[in-house]
């Protein structure tokens, strides 16, 4: 069965903005969908026994080996099924939620969904970033080039080197102009931004739903 994988890393829930420009996404995507939610059931983060039993004869696993190397399949094994993906990254003090980073670290592996002598197995295949972020990170803000989510995200999910998919980036921003009384000046720019976020995010769930049909 051919699905979308939806993996969340918003840990606030119905108040968060990626995940209500996700849902804006969602609602327009007519496919099966595969939900992660890593903020209600967090991927542990990598230990030396899911390192080691990357590298261990299956049949000389330690309990602790076998443990970390199922979670390990049963993440991969999702991640590999999938043909198009979602993700819902917001950006905390200016990076990636750690549940994600500790879901890339369970995922990433050599021979399986890294390949150092190919394409990886899901080079090319649609994928979505949300972000959603408090300030603005754009040329002339004064925070511009302190962004260390979406680069970072952009070459691990979307470098032919790395996981290899075609990734696109919806980014809403200035979302603390309605809560923080020094941004208030900054509230339409906030507005513009949103909407045009959960429109880019309904126009690409037509057009990669379109594409996987």
């Amino acid at each position: 069965m051919s699905y979308l994988l939806h993996i969340d890393a918003s840990s606030l829930g119905e108040g968060s903005v990626s995940r209500q420009v996700a849902q804006s996404f969602r609602d327009e995507w007519n496919g099966a969908v595969v939900h992660r939610d890593l903020a209600l059931s967090p991927a542990p983060h990598l230990s030396a026994a899911g390192i080691t039993a990357r590298v261990t004869n299956p049949a000389e696993h330690t309990p602790e080996q076998a443990k970390a190397i199922a979670v390990q399949d049963e993440l991969i094994e999702e991640f590999l099924g999938a043909d198009a993906y979602l993700f819902t990254v917001p950006m905390y003090n200016l990076t990636m939620p750690s549940v994600f980073k500790a879901w890339l670290d369970q995922i990433m592996v050599n021979g399986r969904t890294l390949s150092f002598d190919g394409p990886p197995a899901t080079s090319g295949r649609p994928a979505v970033l949300i972000s959603a972020r408090g300030g603005g990170y754009g040329p002339g803000a004064p925070k511009h080039g302190m962004d260390h989510l979406v680069p970072t995200l952009e070459t691990v999910l979307g470098h032919p080197t790395n996981l290899g998919l075609d990734l696109t980036t919806v980014t809403p921003e200035l979302t603390m102009a309605p809560h923080v009384p020094a941004l208030a000046p900054l509230l339409p720019l906030h507005e513009a931004s949103l909407t045009d976020a959960h429109a880019q995010a309904r126009g690409l769930a037509t057009a990669i739903g379109g594409q996987a049909a």
